[in-house]
């Protein structure tokens, strides 16, 4: 699937990930290939993303909001 990061003033990630852990505001939730739409707010916290390599990354942000729709994991964050 594909994830792209996106502050107000740059993109901090654009590219493919396995899977995508999320701060919302009722509690962390992972999204996977093929989940189904949805929008949620996002709580301060970190974004956890597993690249197709394996490799780890996570990006620390104070609130936002996700949208994940046909594979495709949309991250607003300030």
């Amino acid at each position: 699937m594909t994830l792209e990061i996106i502050s107000p003033s740059e993109i901090l990630f654009k590219g493919e990930a396995q899977s995508v852990t999320l701060p919302g505001v009722l509690g962390s939730f992972t999204v996977l290939k093929n989940h189904a739409s949805l929008i949620s707010v996002l709580k301060k916290g970190e974004v956890f993303y597993r690249t197709p390599e394996g490799t780890e990354n996570s990006v620390d942000i104070k609130g936002g909001l996700a949208d994940v729709d046909n594979n495709v994991v949309s991250v607003c964050v300030y």
